[in-house]
């Protein structure tokens, strides 16, 4: 009998450990920089515009240059696509560890290399996530979205303490070290083999631009998996209420706001680990509803809270179960999209990823202010419940999704 695909097997593929050793350096130096270059231009102009600038210039790329970023990840090689990006990366991240060394006193310079850094990664993420299939054998596809998703989960969680710690040393160290790793990234990334990849020709400039979001809207469970992730982040996120909750509601201090910080990504985590081991193989798509449905209940839990213990478990059940939704939707995004439209594909679905999380936070902290931040918690967990019932009625082709590695990969829907 042949043993089930783990997150250990899996990384015993040659090809897929080195994209995995890509983007486990390539994304610790992402969360190193952004840590880094956010107090280095607080330090400098003081003002908190500027860094909401940094997310923003780095954002912006993405669904900017969204047509092209998938038509190149299906047209081009997608190994050699993430080499030039991680060559764009280390000359952006080179141009800020110079304005630091200069001195300036200038915040524009910073800006504009963030922007370049934005450009390289809206190219990256496509290729990366579209190469990814292709290494792996097709039984081992969920084992190696659990790990790529614990390894990402690993970095968001380690990358801005390491950050923090190194720029306290010196900034100059803490740049270096971002170098470093980009370095190590796009080495790792040379020793991936080349890779058999199927493009067709379409019969327009347009009709290839849109084809990615042309697949999603024909594709009812890749439409219902990415559209039922992206509003429950957009309600449900609670992330930005944080700082509210440590000091107002559960008057306590900034450690006890990085530990509910912590919380969500430890959640997260453990999931991500657990699936790597264990990963779903049966009723999917009722799986996928279900955590949806207690990440809405954790919200509401998080909201009514006012004990330090049971805001930090609703924390970590809701990063836990959304865990389990990000895997599914990733699953069935790799596994229903032939290869040839894999590239536009996921280049859409990180725009609406992205897209998320910002518009959430934004979400989150204008109602907050309409309402406060406990009604606000509560109504984003409550939309997230009807959400998931309305998406249930609405996509009863995801809902009966069932074995994952069961799903035809080869069909021509372009």
């Amino acid at each position: 009998m042949t043993a089930k695909p783990t997150m250990i097997s899996v990384l015993r593929n040659r090809d897929f450990l080195f994209l995995e050793t890509n983007a486990f350096f390539s994304t610790l130096a992402a969360e190193i920089l952004t840590v880094s270059v956010a107090w280095m231009i607080y330090d400098i102009s003081r003002n908190p515009y500027d860094l909401a600038l940094v997310g923003l210039v780095q954002f912006l790329p993405v669904p900017l240059l969204v047509m092209l970023t998938g038509t190149f990840a299906d047209r081009y090689s997608r190994r050699r696509i993430i080499t030039i990006c991680m060559g764009v990366e280390f000359v952006a991240v080179l141009g800020i560890t110079l304005v630091a060394v200069s001195g300036s006193s200038k915040v524009w310079p910073i800006l504009a290399f963030l922007a370049v850094l934005g450009a390289g990664r809206a190219f990256l993420s496509p290729a990366s996530h579209a190469l990814a299939p292709t290494v792996v054998k097709r039984e081992e596809i969920g084992a190696a979205i659990s790990c790529s998703t614990a390894v990402w989960q690993f970095c968001s969680i380690a990358g801005p303490a390491i950050g923090g710690l190194l720029y306290g040393i010196s900034p100059l160290f803490a740049y270096g070290t971002a170098l470093v790793m980009i370095a190590i990234a796009l080495l790792a990334t040379l020793f991936i083999r080349p890779v058999p990849q199927r493009t067709i020709e379409e019969s327009s400039v347009l009709e290839s631009l849109m084809g990615g979001f042309r697949y999603m809207k024909a594709e009812k469970i890749v439409l219902g998996a990415t559209t039922l992730d992206l509003f429950a982040v957009l309600l449900g996120t609670t992330v930005v209420l944080l700082p509210i909750y440590a000091r107002d509601i559960l008057v306590a201090g900034p450690w006890e706001l990085g530990v509910l910080r912590a919380a969500i990504g430890v959640g997260a985590l453990i999931m991500a680990l657990y699936l790597g081991i264990y990963p779903v193989r049966r009723r999917a798509g009722h799986i996928m509803f279900g955590a949806v449905f207690v990440f809405g209940c954790g919200t509401i839990v998080f909201g009514l809270s006012h004990s330090l213990i049971l805001s930090v478990v609703a924390l970590a059940i809701m990063g836990a179960s959304d865990m389990v939704s990000v895997y599914i939707r990733e699953v069935l995004l790799q596994l229903w999209t032939p290869d040839h439209l894999r590239g536009r594909v996921n280049a859409v679905n990180s725009v609406l990823v992205n897209a998320s999380n910002e518009l959430g936070a934004a979400r989150a902290g204008s109602v907050a202010g309409l309402i406060g931040p406990i009604p606000a918690a509560l109504l984003g967990g409550v939309c997230t419940l009807i959400i998931t019932l309305l998406w249930m009625f609405w996509f009863p082709k995801l809902r009966r999704a069932d074995d994952l590695s069961g799903v035809e990969t080869d069909r021509d829907l372009s």
